[in-house]
This record gives C-alpha cells, sequence and structure tokens, in this order.
C-alpha cells in the first residue's frame, strides 16, 4: 500500500491534470478520421539498442532506474556531439555546421550567451567557432531559427518567452563557421521592426521571412531583398490561431499552423511578386479535433500532387497527411503515430512520463529528405527522441531507424541553455492533456495503467532528452538538436 503523501502527491498531479484538460477541451470543428493505426517499428539490426516496451515510450521503470541514461537506438549511430549547455528549442543548419536554439534569461549572459555555431566538418569531432549576440539572438530565439540554402541567410527573432516583438537577425552564412551580422541597426533596440514572433520560416528562394506571432496572432511578410535593411511587406491579424509555417515551393502559398488544430492555407503571391501594397488572401482551412498545437507544415509533391506533413506538438496527434492539391478543399487523409500516442496508451504514457515536465511523447519539428517524391522523414519527436521513416507510399509509412540520447539526468545546473531545464519546474505533461481528454472521451483511457511511481511529481526531471528540432539531412546523415544533448550528428546504419 502507497503511503498516505504518496497517495495525496497523486491525487494533486490528477486534480491539476483534469482542471488543464477542462481548459483546453475543444468544440468539434470536422468529423473525427477512422482510429489511427501505429506506424509499422522498425528492425534494428547489429549494433542497435532497442527500446524496451511501446513503440516511442520510456517506461517509468527506465527513467527511475537510470537505464534510460544510456539511451536508445535503432539503425542508428551518433557520430559525434556538441553538447555546451544545450541546444534551446529549435536549431538549425547549413552546410556542416550547426546552430543551436539560445533561451532567455540564460542566453543574455556568459561566454555561450546568444547562438552557439558549431562546426561539424569533422562529424565525430563538432566543435565551437563563435557565439552570435545580436540582440534578437540574446533574447532567445524559441522557434524562429531558420537558415536557408538559397540566400545562405541565418535568420532569427527574439522570443524571450512565447512571443516577442520588435527583435531580428540577419546573418550571413555563406562561411557557415563564421557567420557575419547584416543589420546592426534595422530589426535591434533602436530600429525594431512592426513584427510579433513566436516562430518563422524562409520562402524557398530565401527572399521573404515568415515572422508568426501568436498574441496577438500576426503573420508578418520581412522582406530580405537588401538583407542589411530588412522591411515589414505586409502584416494579417489571425486572432490566436497561428502557429508555425510552411511555404510551397514556388513562395506563392502559406500554410499557417493552428495552435488549436487545423492549418489554413493563404494566397501570397501578391508578397512573392512584391506587388506594391501586397495582400495577403485566406483560401481555405481545414480543422481537426485529434491534436492540439499545430506546429508546422512541410510541403511535399508525389508525383505532382501536393500535400503536406503537418506536425502536431500537443495531444499526442502525431503527424497528418493533408492532401492539398485543390488548395480550396484540403482534406486530411492518413495519421502517423507512434504506438504510445494512441488513445489506448495514454494512461500508460502519463504513468511513465510524469515527472518529466511539460511535454511527452509528442511530435515537433519533421524534414523530408527531398521536397519532391520524398523517401524519408525524420522527426524530433520529444521525449520519444528522433524517429526516421519510410514514406515512399505516404499512406502506407513504416519507422527504419530512431535516437533517443541517454538521458541528462540530475545535470540541470549545467544545461541553462536547454529548454527542458528552465521547464522542468514543472512535471506535470500538460502538453499531452487533450490527447487524455480524448482518450477518456472514448472510454480508452484506465486510471490503473496510468499508476506509477512518478505520478505525484510536480517537479520535472530529466530523465529522458527533448528533441524538438528538425533533424535535417545530409545523405545517410542527421543533424539535430536536442534540448539537452546540444547539437548532434547521426549516422544511418543497417541500411535504415
Amino acid at each position: 500500500m502507497l503511503p498516505t503523501s504518496s497517495r495525496g502527491a497523486r491525487r494533486r498531479s490528477l486534480a491539476l491534470l483534469t482542471a488543464f484538460t477542462a481548459t483546453v477541451a475543444m468544440a468539434p470543428v470536422a468529423a473525427a478520421p477512422a482510429a489511427p493505426l501505429p506506424i509499422a517499428k522498425a528492425d534494428c539490426g547489429p549494433g542497435s539498442q532497442p527500446e524496451r516496451g511501446l513503440q516511442g515510450d520510456v517506461p517509468a521503470a527506465d527513467r527511475d532506474s537510470g537505464r534510460s541514461m544510456q539511451g536508445y537506438s535503432c539503425n542508428v549511430e551518433r557520430l559525434g556531439s556538441y553538447q555546451g549547455e544545450g541546444a534551446g528549442i529549435t536549431s538549425t543548419s547549413y552546410e556542416n555546421c550547426g546552430y543551436t536554439g539560445s533561451m532567455f534569461p540564460t542566453a543574455m549572459v556568459g561566454e555561450n550567451s546568444g547562438v552557439t555555431v558549431i562546426d561539424a566538418s569533422n562529424p565525430r569531432a563538432p566543435r565551437k567557432t563563435a557565439s552570435l549576440r545580436a540582440p534578437a539572438f540574446q533574447a532567445g530565439t524559441w522557434e524562429s531559427l531558420k537558415a536557408n540554402r538559397n540566400s545562405k541567410l541565418l535568420v532569427g527573432a527574439g522570443v524571450p518567452f512565447l512571443t516577442g516583438a520588435g527583435l531580428l537577425a540577419v546573418y550571413d552564412i555563406s562561411d557557415c563557421a563564421r557567420p557575419k551580422l547584416l543589420n546592426p541597426v534595422v530589426g535591434s533596440l533602436s530600429a525594431p521592426l512592426a513584427i510579433t514572433a513566436h516562430e518563422g520560416g524562409f520562402s524557398p528562394d530565401g527572399k521573404t521571412y515568415w515572422a508568426m506571432g501568436i498574441g496577438p496572432g500576426m503573420i508578418n511578410a520581412v522582406d530580405l531583398s537588401d538583407p542589411s535593411r530588412p522591411k515589414v511587406l505586409a502584416n494579417a491579424l489571425t486572432a490566436l490561431e497561428n502557429h508555425g509555417v510552411g511555404v510551397s515551393a514556388d513562395g506563392n502559398t502559406l500554410y499557417v499552423s493552428h495552435n488549436f488544430g487545423g492549418v489554413s492555407i493563404w494566397d501570397v503571391s501578391a508578397v512573392q511578386r512584391r506587388d506594391r501594397n501586397p495582400q495577403i488572401r485566406k483560401l481555405s482551412q481545414v480543422d481537426w479535433t485529434s491534436g492540439a498545437l499545430t506546429q508546422h507544415s512541410i510541403p511535399v509533391t508525389y508525383d505532382d500532387h501536393d500535400y503536406l506533413f503537418t506536425v502536431l506538438e500537443g495531444g499526442s496527434g502525431g503527424v497528418k497527411l493533408v492532401d492539398v492539391d485543390d488548395a480550396r478543399k484540403p482534406k486530411v487523409v492518413n495519421e502517423l503515430k507512434l504506438e504510445i500516442n494512441l488513445p489506448q496508451h495514454r494512461d500508460r504514457a502519463l504513468a511513465s512520463s510524469s515527472g518529466g515536465g511539460l511535454f511527452a511523447y509528442e511530435s515537433h519539428y519533421c524534414a523530408a529528405d527531398r521536397p519532391v517524391n520524398p523517401t524519408a522523414l525524420a522527426c524530433g519527436w520529444t521525449s520519444s527522441g528522433v524517429r526516421v521513416f519510410d514514406v515512399r507510399n505516404p499512406k502506407r509509412v513504416k519507422e527504419i531507424a530512431y535516437f533517443n540520447p541517454p538521458a541528462q539526468t540530475g545535470r540541470q545546473l549545467e544545461l541553462l541553455n536547454s529548454a527542458h531545464t528552465l521547464a522542468s519546474v514543472i512535471g506535470v505533461p500538460f502538453i499531452s492533456s487533450s490527447g487524455i481528454l480524448e482518450s477518456l472521451r472514448q472510454g480508452q483511457f484506465d486510471p490503473r495503467q496510468a499508476r506509477s511511481n512518478r505520478l505525484g511529481r510536480v517537479i520535472g526531471d530529466l530523465s529522458t532528452d527533448w528533441c524538438f528540432s528538425p533533424p535535417e539531412w545530409r545523405g545517410d546523415k542527421l543533424y539535430v538538436g536536442c534540448s539537452d544533448s546540444g547539437f548532434q550528428v547521426l549516422q544511418l546504419t543497417n541500411d535504415g
């Protein structure tokens, strides 16, 4: 029998979780698709250290015994890494260099302040070459840090907490290990831009940066034709709905993610053409109730048919395949979820993830190996690590590899640029709560399966890493940043 104090802690934790799920419950806006099946599991070859439970789960026993500090892998080898003080929320890369996201307020001080530049030309020994300390980068970049291979620019907005305003930094990364600040005035504290930001992304040609603010919800088109003098071309208000973006290959269409579940499609051709006083027009919207906090979309084409891989940050929403060939009638045609994300397993997810922080086993950012007829999709899946999928047939997806870095348990004071460290003041996985609510509504949540020694922990630990960044492709290698483990170079093995 549990001690009284433990039972009380569990009751308090469940009460907090119940209260939170009530606040995020969403009114139905579209018919729910058929219950998703888990993505087919990978066949792990020699040298792998496979997961010990459900696909994507890090069991409570592994977290508490220290087993999770050894990590898990399947057809992946980590060649090298640069941990530093952590990799913020999302990081990015260009050529053989990585750029780690920054977190406020720790990005303001110390020798590692701002965005860290990492040279991975020797993938087994990545090394720091610079710290980028433009005001926007010291204010924290949240999910705004992006690199563009066509313009050879690195851009990020200043986002101290959830949203920011005015600050934008533009760096020339043609010499990737030694970036040069191009806009020391415009976008600084002395000459702020008329933008809000939480997230952001480039048009493929690199001439427009789309800054996305969540409060107030704003779409901001920033012209980078002269990167030393970025200027705002257009703004659009969207209430509180927008989060991240995807942009079509021709730059004419913007796919805006909704915090409350869905994607809207916008005609931004006037911005792409640089019309005088360009207008942004909404074309359509598709909504869903399974999953929340839609993060971003990756436009891809299969045999001249347009789709999105749309990633959800909350509620075990996984990745949705959205058919956007008719931009006025988008529709969800597939869902990608790990076993641990399914409604019948969210009780077990709560049991193992409690005490780990705000996030649990949520997808966050993905990258396709190519935009036309992609063969593979790699995703940062928070506590489930980095997941790699065969998407040659996007309606019959199979997992081929994964890597979940060794947990950095107990190292919070060494990892002050880790989003996980800063968010571990809360141990209840609130970001999963809408998924738990969905499971309860469907009668698939078994409170007995949700029990574990971790359930009453309201302060988080680092018993898994949080992999938020898109794993970016370099042939059969991946460059990725995870909050605790920092920048890493991963090699697919066993023909993964």
